[in-house]
């Protein structure tokens, strides 16, 4: 089987990991697959070796030079399917496909959001174009079908996290990097400053936490628009000495074993890998009740959830687990061997494969019983 898979993005998150350990996951089992990334992307980057790996630098959505030159590439390298990995990616390949003439490959797409798809003329168009849907969680495919997006072209395929990875990471004494007292609980959280990942409501918790537990310590790792908001808030609270900006940091796996507790505060969420790679640390997790966030947090089992926007039950949740360390000894145990089962990277790329198989073989049988001469 041979894929290309397409991912517009400059900056590194979660849904750019998981591009690039799908890419790397099918070559390790033997088959072709080639990325186009833009070429001052970390993602373009991160592939070492180089091999099949095209740059294409997409300016906006509808940028038909991009597209004309993702089509010259699809003309000449004939694949069995492409595999848009956001939005953009989306535009981006369905374009190309009209532009060849050639709608040969059959098109996919990994959703990892759990927003509503557009209503206009051209959203509609584009996604019609779309043989399947992978989607992160049920909760995606749940809205993609609410939308229109018929069940059938559809399936449901979690993100996985690479466990030998996260194994291998070692680990980092947090105090120490970040001056915190001897002793002090950490809360993390792992994600970036964006509206939709909810840090407000995660500070408005803290200062609730300090009253009740005055030595916790949070660090807010990630980078985005809202961080000068956030130190307002910090400041407005009184908490510059309670929690902590730490901004992007290229060792967040062993920042992770340094916590005492994650938390992930998103007001939507698509799936939360953060979460997953929390529990592949062995990490007690306070989630919110938001998208895919309850299908990799099992409540009252590998953690807690509490309702979205819910600064109070958030607090609660964290001053319970962090004034229980046996019950949060059992959570990170049990969220463990959860990932273990469900979130691996290899089951991903295997589902992925299989989507791939049920795609391409359909259509061939398709074109088999098709009549001579029937469009």
């Amino acid at each position: 089987m041979f894929s290309i898979h397409v991912d517009t993005a400059r900056t590194w998150r979660g849904g750019q990991n998981q591009v690039l350990l799908t890419v790397l996951g099918l070559r390790a089992r033997g088959h072709r697959a080639a990325l186009v990334a833009h070429p001052r992307g970390e993602l373009f980057r991160r592939v070492a070796d180089g091999r099949d790996l095209y740059p294409i630098a997409q300016k906006t959505e509808l940028d038909l030079h991009a597209a004309w030159n993702l089509s010259c590439l699809l003309r000449d390298l004939q694949p069995d399917v492409v595999h848009a990995h956001d939005a953009h990616a989306v535009t981006l390949a369905v374009l190309a496909r009209s532009l060849t003439g050639l709608v040969t490959s059959r098109l996919m797409v990994s959703r990892r959001v759990d927003f509503h798809v557009g209503k206009n003329a051209a959203s509609r168009w584009i996604y019609r174009q779309v043989d399947r849907f992978l989607c992160a969680s049920s909760a995606i495919r749940s809205i993609l079908i609410e939308d229109g997006i018929p069940a059938s072209r559809t399936r449901v395929v979690y993100e996985g996290i690479d466990l030998a990875r996260i194994t291998a990471a070692p680990p980092v004494d947090a105090h120490a990097e970040f001056g915190l007292p001897a002793g002090a609980p950490i809360v993390g959280n792992v994600a970036a400053l964006v509206p939709h990942k909810g840090q407000r409501y995660l500070v408005d918790a803290a200062a609730r936490v300090v009253q009740t537990i005055p030595g916790a310590r949070f660090l807010v790792v990630g980078d985005g628009e809202l961080e000068t908001r956030l130190s307002r808030q910090l400041k407005q609270l009184g908490l510059e000495g309670h929690v902590i900006l730490t901004g992007f940091r290229s060792n967040v796996l062993s920042l992770h074993k340094s916590f005492d507790l994650f938390v992930m505060s998103s007001l939507t969420e698509g799936l939360g890998t953060s979460v997953l790679d929390a529990m592949a640390c062995g990490r007690p997790v306070v989630g919110t009740k938001a998208g895919g966030i309850p299908e990799s947090i099992s409540d009252g089992q590998t953690g807690l959830l509490v309702p979205v926007r819910d600064a109070p039950a958030l607090a609660e949740a964290i001053i319970r687990l962090l004034r229980d360390p046996s019950l949060s000894r059992a959570f990170g145990n049990a969220g463990r061997n959860r990932v273990r089962a469900l979130f691996s990277a290899e089951r991903m790329v295997d589902e992925t494969v299989a989507c791939y198989s049920e795609s391409v073989d359909t259509d061939r049988a398709t074109d088999i019983a098709r009549p001579p001469g029937a469009g």
